[in-house]
């Protein structure tokens, strides 16, 4: 078994070591392409067609029935490159779109981000991973219905699952729809489904097979195409081309031009603009409903006016959508209002400093953001240790030594972006700073007008000057990554490169998800609950089947531009840290945590997280001034993760304990078995 296993090792890195030089050469054949004429669309349709054909060619040749190949890759993923696989579903769509965006935008307070996305590893190293492959077993509420007894447990674990995954794949397939819209001319509807086409033939044959090797292959083509570009950047403006090591000069530079934007004349004179429309909407919010009502009176005699004034059809049209565009009543103004006095508030006083930590317009403030600073890293950590998605790449490892190992290779292999990602912030960044505020607004580069049919790139000349200030610009967060190419005025085919790389990232953890939602609720469900004596093929049907209906409804949620990547990722978060870690924390380390206790502290941590967030949140029809302590939405776990520790241990200690066979699978999960036996299918029983 050991000498086939390192044969096998042998043969994928050989494999993926000629792979990995077939796809820099497929990148330097378009870039001589373009060089010769090739069209940048045709670039864009070559590298997303033809990565896609490479996903989909490496499902179709994963394929399997067997039972443990589909739902654990057969237990014999190397721990290198199941900390590749681990890296690509780890690094979605809101690590390679949506990280340096924040880092652009917050600069001190995002590195929250990078702070518990990567100690989220550390938990996972030394409370989980070898406990749960020592299990082993397929699925987290497995491990549930295992520890805790009977299907209770299990099935809050299959409905924590569903929500949390279902939240954080639709994020990704949202990122799939902003990366074809953009770079294949897609519309962003159109886009989502072809995007979801590429998602399904990945997993739908092969199932966790398919989608480790794939996500392999992902993991190769994401990390290039986030490292070139940056790598490039950084030559263009300091000559050295190693960016981490670099950006603080560049940061230097960065905040002597922000101490100079900040107060030059033109930027404050464009501040107070936007003040007064803050106070404006201020007064129309104090005025409700007698406002509304007000304006749209005001706005229906402006077009009467224009009727008969026989005014171009222009303004005509205009003053019609200005009417249709009122809101409806006083809740609908109290909210479209509320948001554009949000935006407006935010554009009247300049940006805080890059490296200013946790700075505020006064104590309270500063407070406020240094709560919200810890909240956010809490939640991710702990998130991190929760996802489903990720603790079950850990039950493919041939032994709980190499599930060890391979949470090191997989923190190794998200280091790379993690590093890399604040020197992305500071250089794209720089770049607008430095080139393109201050210039005429009609003289503006062609990727300004590109992403702002997307709705990603915003200009209102808002004085009137012709010239942009800082304050007019609107970048979304998620174009950063995406544009900073074009930014940098790099060559096209280095932003397909990196729309092939968002692409892959997006892909990778759709794939993950979809398949831990399907496996959820096949295996969980279905095989656990309904139908014990069900036959393999059968089992594997019912997975696939489900597979299709969960991505058909993720993808159809995404074409709705339900939120910003971000937040719906950092949302999963906190839903799968205040369900699941309490309990799976408890279950390893505390013998005589019992089902009573773990069922309550499920339902409470859940609970807690989202009433919190559809009470803070606009998007769920929440009001912000309700925030605990200032606590922002997306940290809805700070709140339920306590809550759920205190419920289990309080239910657990007013129930009767666990029974004695229950005691002494704890008693095995934790310490390694002596006399050699075997468990969970380890093929390395004494290795721990």
């Amino acid at each position: 078994m050991p000498n086939r296993q390192s044969q096998f090792n042998r043969q994928l890195r050989r494999m993926y070591a000629w792979y990995t030089g077939g796809f820099v050469l497929f990148v330097v054949l378009l870039a001589i392409g373009e060089q010769l004429g090739m069209p940048s669309q045709w670039i864009g349709y070559v590298f997303m067609f033809a990565t896609i054909a490479l996903y989909a060619g490496i499902g179709v040749m994963s394929r399997t029935a067997d039972v443990s190949e589909y739902y654990v890759a057969g237990r014999r993923v190397p721990a290198l490159f199941n900390g590749m696989a681990t890296g690509a579903d780890w690094m979605s769509a809101a690590s390679f779109i949506g990280l340096a965006g924040t880092l652009y935008f917050s600069g001190y307070q995002g590195l929250a981000f990078v702070l518990g996305w990567t100690g989220g590893y550390c938990l996972v190293a030394l409370l989980l991973a070898p406990y749960l492959r020592k299990f082993g077993e397929y699925t987290i509420p497995d491990f549930l219905g295992a520890r805790y007894g009977g299907n209770l447990a299990r099935m809050i674990g299959v409905g924590a699952t569903i929500l949390a995954s279902f939240t954080y794949v639709v994020a990704q397939i949202y990122g799939v729809g902003l990366i074809t819209s953009r770079f294949v001319g897609l519309e962003f509807e159109v886009g989502v489904f072809v995007g979801l086409a590429g998602i399904l033939v990945c997993s739908f044959l092969g199932g966790m097979r398919a989608v480790t090797w794939t996500q392999v292959a992902q993991y190769i083509i994401l990390i290039l195409a986030y490292l070139i570009p940056v790598v490039i950047l950084s030559t263009k403006v300091t000559g050295i081309p190693l960016p981490q090591a670099i950006y603080g000069q560049v940061l230097e530079k960065l905040s002597a031009k922000e101490a100079q934007l900040f107060t030059a004349p033109d930027e404050l004179a464009v501040n107070t603009l936007y003040q007064q429309r803050a106070d404006d909407y201020a007064a129309k919010i104090r005025g409700l409903p007698a406002s509304l009502e007000a304006e749209r009176t005001a706005l229906t005699a402006r077009l009467e006016t224009l009727k008969v004034a026989n005014a171009p059809a222009k303004e005509l049209a205009a003053a019609e959508m200005g009417l249709r565009n009122m809101p409806r009543d006083e809740a609908e103004a109290r909210r479209i209002w509320g948001d554009a006095l949000k935006q407006a508030d935010a554009k009247a006083r300049p940006p805080q400093p890059h490296t200013a930590a946790h700075a505020g317009r006064n104590e309270d403030e500063s407070d406020t953001r240094r709560l919200n600073f810890i909240a956010l890293v809490v939640c991710l950590t702990v998130g991190t240790a929760s996802l489903p998605h990720i603790l079950m790449r850990y039950y493919t490892t041939p032994s709980v030594k190499e599930a060890r190992q391979s949470v090191f290779w997989s923190l190794f292999f998200i280091f790379l972006l993690y590093v890399t990602a604040p020197a992305y912030a500071v250089f794209a960044k720089w770049e607008v700073y430095d080139t393109l505020v201050g210039t005429t607004i009609a003289s503006l580069p062609g990727w300004v007008a590109s992403w702002g049919k997307v709705g990603l790139v915003k200009i209102e000349d808002i004085n009137g000057d012709g010239l942009l200030q800082l304050a007019e610009l609107s970048l979304n967060t998620d174009v950063i990554v995406l544009a900073t190419p074009e930014i940098a005025g790099l060559p096209y085919v280095i932003s397909g490169l990196v729309a092939a790389g968002g692409l892959a990232a997006a892909l990778s953890t759709a794939d993950g998800l979809l398949l831990t939602i399907a496996n959820a609720m096949s295996h969980d469900v279905y095989y656990k609950v309904i139908d014990p004596q069900a036959s393999t093929q059968r089992r594997l049907v019912i997975s696939k089947a489900l597979l299709l209906v969960v991505a058909l409804v993720a993808a159809y949620t995404a074409s709705l531009k339900p939120d910003s990547i971000l937040f719906m990722v950092g949302f999963a978060f906190s839903l799968a840290a205040s369900a699941f870690f309490p309990a799976l924390v408890c279950g390893v380390f505390w013998k005589r945590a019992n089902k009573q206790g773990a069922v309550a502290g499920m339902l409470t941590g859940l609970a807690v997280s989202l009433y919190y967030a559809s009470t803070t949140h606009p998007f769920f029809g929440g009001d912000p001034s309700n925030a605990w302590f200032g606590v922002e939405p997306i940290s809805s776990g700070f709140f339920g993760i306590p809550a759920g520790f205190v419920v289990i241990v309080v239910v657990s200690l007013l129930t009767p304990a666990p029974d004695q066979d229950t005691q002494d699978m704890v008693e095995n999960l934790r310490y390694p078995r002596l006399d050699g036996g075997r468990q969970g299918g380890d093929s390395d029983p004494g290795a721990y």
